[in-house]
């Protein structure tokens, strides 16, 4: 397939916020409010793509089922479930499609139902196979009536459907009817070429599995009422991103959705990230999904296993390592915005906070209850010594900048994080007393250290970097850790100078971009997860009205099916970025439950007294 000029293709991604998203636990498609789905990558979350119309056109691959004509369109997910329900509205009548992907599967397939809800509706189906991220057509053969297959190299698709279908110009369409009571199915399951034809799908059976496994699953949340709607689908949401095999959460399905509207600031993130660790593990934690915490825990801890010089700060959903970075050159990008990139050259940069990530998330588990899995202390010693050779030079940062290494605060921070969790853990459970008075050592170096470079002594806040005058979002982590508390007069001109220099539009950018920090040219959009930090820095900081009134700014922006992506552009008021985004939900979880229990703090505190807030992550703060 050749590349066309941008400019005369017809690019077929609807608006980000038009998506929503379905997934079984291995991978996930993106269905668009029109009944499209435009992107969907089989057998894993980052597979191959067989539709990938969102970063191109329709002839890059998708599945449209809509009505013909125009159409009124409502759409939900049944409640407490991953299963949407897209409601057409006719001059004729209503239908409605249901889509979703049946849990617990051997095999993962999408089932798309048409039941038939008042009068009658024409309707059209078009399914535009395109392996190997839309270049491949396939092979398609009928085995029958009902069952048709698409074959190329290793992959197979086959569809299995009551309707009439028929190709037209490299494509399967077909035309039909609805009237109300009835109900057709299309299933399209995945499968190696080379092996048997799956069997057919018991679509009553697979949905009615499917709809019990969620709601069972969301029974589990116990934390209240309060934006109890939000934060369940919040978790619904990390639930689907979760590759159950392995536990790995993937930090989106999707790859090179922008962060610039037509920039180049396109990245993969079908993979799971370091950076995510104790934040989604408190998440799950903390709203009572002990299960998922203690998988995300194992993965972790296998994915880091071996040589502490190699940890990456990335990985595959089953811990894989090369995450080679390349460009697809037929694929002109989201409206344009190019290159679109497979893999993720960030995976081989250093990062200092990753080792903090690491420790905080293996503290955490313990305080959590969760089984202490083998090794856990031999693998903490030996990132430790290599942590302390380490520490004092410069990184990447958490933001995978790609300009030159620089000393930032957070990650210095981060390796204080460390040495804190560890010598605290060891002295909790009266081990090694000499290793733990070393750790502790390291740390309050570390501490004084950062103290010492990491503050701008003019305006008395933290900065970016050693030697660096410029802002940067993840020094709002620096009270929540416990580097300091959150009444140090440095943590509190911090807040205030991020409100200052990096608020947009009410929200949060991650730092300066003019700065060039990051060696990329163009912009972004505010980052939502650090909106989400500057919610909890409000909540210790005791000013709950202003995160109160925050959160629910931020609440806002979920699309209508309560989904975020990474990034909001103020000016459009449009998403941008991979979606749906798990860091974003983590930090709307953790968000929701810290201004709950403060809250429910203040009710129950006697009145008159004024109390330090507790930390989130670090019950002690460091001096």
């Amino acid at each position: 397939m050749k590349t066309k000029s941008t400019d005369k293709l017809n690019f077929a991604g609807a608006p980000i916020e038009d998506y929503a998203m379905i997934g079984d636990g291995r991978t996930a498609a993106l269905v668009s409010r029109g009944g499209s789905i435009d992107w969907l990558c089989m057998p894993r979350f980052d597979s191959e793509a067989c539709f990938a119309a969102l970063l191109g056109t329709v002839d890059h691959g998708h599945w449209r089922i809509a009505p013909k004509g125009k159409a009124k369109v409502t759409r939900c997910y049944r409640d407490e479930t991953l299963i949407l329900e897209t409601t057409f509205e006719t001059r004729t009548g209503r239908v409605m499609l249901t889509d979703f992907m049946p849990a617990n599967s051997d095999r993962s397939c999408i089932v798309r139902r048409l039941t038939g809800v008042s009068g009658t509706v024409s309707l059209e189906t078009e399914l535009v196979i395109r392996f190997d991220y839309g270049v491949t057509v396939p092979w398609v053969n009928r085995i029958d009536d009902h069952v048709l297959t698409a074959v190329a190299g290793p992959n197979m698709l086959v569809m299995h459907t009551a309707a009439a279908l028929h190709g037209e110009d490299m494509r399967t369409v077909g035309d039909f009817k609805i009237k109300k009571g009835d109900a057709l199915d299309f299933v399209l399951t995945h499968a190696s070429s080379f092996g048997p034809l799956p069997p057919s799908l018991d679509v009553n059976t697979a949905l009615t599995h499917t709809d019990a496994y969620w709601r069972r699953w969301s029974a589990q949340y116990k934390q209240g009422d309060k934006w109890g709607k939000e934060v369940k689908r919040s978790l619904i949401t990390l639930k689907g991103l979760n590759y159950r095999p392995t536990g790995g959460i993937v930090a989106a399905p999707t790859t090179s959705l922008p962060e610039q509207w037509g920039g180049a600031r396109n990245w993969d993130y079908r993979y799971c990230w370091l950076r995510d660790a104790t934040f989604t593990l408190l998440a799950f934690l903390n709203a009572g999904y002990r299960e998922e915490a203690d998988d995300w825990q194992n993965w972790l801890l296998r994915a880091v296993a071996g040589s502490p010089e190699q940890v990456q700060i990335m990985y595959g959903v089953a811990g894989e390592r090369r995450l080679d970075e390349w460009e697809v050159p037929w694929l002109p990008g989201y409206h344009g915005a190019s290159p679109v990139r497979i893999g993720n050259a960030a995976s081989g940069q250093m990062q200092l906070d990753i080792y903090g990530e690491l420790a905080d998330a293996i503290a955490q588990a313990m305080r959590g209850g969760l089984p202490r899995p083998p090794r856990q202390r031999a693998l903490r010693e030996a990132m430790l010594q290599h942590l302390e050779r380490m520490w004092r030079q410069p990184d990447s940062g958490i933001w995978e900048i790609r300009g030159p290494p620089q000393h930032f605060t957070h990650s210095k921070v981060m390796a204080w994080v460390a040495f804190d969790r560890a010598w605290r853990v060891t002295e909790k459970e009266a081990g090694n007393k000499r290793l733990c008075a070393h750790w502790k050592n390291v740390a309050r170096e570390i501490h004084a250290d950062v103290c010492k470079n990491g503050v701008d002594k003019d305006r008395g806040c933290f900065v970016q970097a050693y030697g660096s005058d410029h802002m940067d979002a993840s020094l709002l982590l620096l009270a929540d850790v416990g580097f300091l508390p959150a009444s140090d007069v440095r943590i509190r001109k911090t807040v205030k100078e991020i409100e200052r220099c990096l608020m947009r539009g009410g929200l949060v950018r991650r730092y300066q971009n003019d700065s060039g920090v990051d060696g990329l040219e163009g912009d972004e959009g505010v980052f939502l997860a650090c909106s989400f930090w500057l919610v909890d820095n409000y909540v210790l900081e005791g000013r709950l009205k202003d995160a109160n009134r925050l959160f629910r700014r931020l609440l806002r922006l979920c699309n209508d099916v309560g989904l975020l992506s990474e990034e909001y552009d103020p000016k459009r008021k449009c998403m941008m970025g991979n979606f749906p985004q798990a860091f974003s939900h983590v930090a709307l979880v953790n968000s929701a439950i810290n201004l709950m229990q403060a809250e429910k703090a203040q009710k129950v505190r006697p009145k008159g007294k004024r109390e330090e807030k507790p930390v989130r992550r670090h019950e002690k703060q460091g001096r």
